[in-house]
C-alpha cells in the first residue's frame, strides 16, 4: 500500500509539508497544527526532522521553505496516492458500479455480455467469449445503449500513442511547410491543437482538429482508450501538453 496511507506518521509528514508549501515562507505552526489535527508541539518536532532531512529549510523565525527534495517527495507521494485512488475507483469499485456500453447485438436484461473497447467506446456483445464480462442491467437492441454491471476479467486493450508536433509561436512567423504535419496526422484517430497557431497550421495542412481545448488531456484520454492521437502545439504550450501526458502515464514523443 502507498506509504502515506499505510503509515500515519508518513501521512502527517505529507500533510505538514503540503501546508508549509502552501503557506511559505511565513509559516504559523499553530495554523498547521489546527489544519492537520495535531498539537503545535508535534508540528514543531515534525518540522525539526524535516529540516534535518533536507526536505525543509529554515530562513528565520517562523519562516520556512520546502526544498527541491521536499517538493520531489511530496510530488512522488501524491503520485502514489493518485495511482492508488485510480486502482480503487477503476479496479475495485468499477466491478460493482453500473456503466454504459454500446450493444453489439440485441441484449436482454440479466444476460451475460462480453466486453470490449472499440473506437474508444465500451461495447457489449451477448454471451461469454472468454475475456472480460459483465451482466446487462437493461435490455437493448443492437447499436443502442445498454447498462452493464458485475464486471469480471480484464478488457484486452493496447494503449494508444501520442505524437506531439511543435510549431513556432506567432512572433517567429508562420509555418512554412505543413507536409510533415499532414503526414503526422495521417491515420490518427484524434487530432488536437494547443494554440491558435497550431489550429491554423493544421488547417493549412488540410486537417481539421478534433478539438483545440484541453489538447493534452483529450489526447491522453484517447490514448488510454486505445486510440492513437496527435497534438500540434506551439512551443509555448508544449510543456503543458507533455505534463498532461506524463501525468496520465501515456506513451508519447515530441517532434519539431
Amino acid at each position: 500500500m502507498v506509504d502515506v496511507l499505510e503509515n500515519k506518521r508518513a501521512a502527517t509528514r505529507f500533510r505538514i509539508l503540503v501546508e508549509i508549501a502552501e503557506r511559505q515562507p511565513a509559516v504559523s505552526q499553530g495554523e498547521i497544527a489546527e489544519a492537520v489535527g495535531v498539537t503545535s508541539q508535534a508540528v514543531s518536532e515534525y518540522i525539526r526532522e524535516l529540516v534535518e532531512e533536507g526536505l525543509v529549510e529554515k530562513e528565520g523565525r517562523s519562516r520556512y521553505r520546502v526544498t527541491k527534495e521536499g517538493v520531489d517527495w511530496v510530488f512522488q507521494s501524491a503520485s502514489d496516492v493518485r495511482r492508488f485512488v485510480d486502482h480503487v475507483t477503476d479496479d475495485v469499485l468499477g466491478s460493482v458500479q453500473e456503466d454504459a456500453a454500446i450493444a453489439e447485438a440485441d441484449v436482454e436484461e440479466g444476460q451475460t455480455v462480453s466486453l470490449s473497447v472499440a473506437e474508444g467506446l465500451l461495447r457489449a456483445a451477448p454471451g461469454d467469449s472468454g475475456g472480460a464480462t459483465g451482466v446487462a442491467t437493461t435490455s437493448a437492441e443492437a447499436g443502442a445503449v445498454v447498462g452493464v454491471t458485475g464486471f469480471e476479467g480484464v478488457i484486452a486493450l493496447d494503449p494508444g500513442h501520442v505524437s506531439v508536433v511543435q510549431v513556432p509561436p506567432v512572433r517567429s512567423g508562420p509555418v512554412e511547410e505543413t507536409a510533415d504535419i499532414a503526414a503526422a496526422c495521417e491515420g490518427a484517430s484524434i487530432v488536437t491543437a494547443a494554440g491558435v497557431e497550431a489550429v491554423v497550421a493544421l488547417r493549412d495542412a488540410g486537417v481539421e482538429p478534433t478539438t483545440y481545448f484541453a489538447a493534452g488531456e483529450v489526447a491522453a484520454d484517447a490514448a488510454a482508450r486505445g486510440l492513437d492521437a496527435v497534438v500540434v502545439a506551439t512551443q509555448d504550450t508544449v510543456g503543458r501538453v507533455t505534463d498532461a501526458l506524463r501525468d496520465a502515464s501515456v506513451d508519447y514523443d515530441v517532434t519539431q
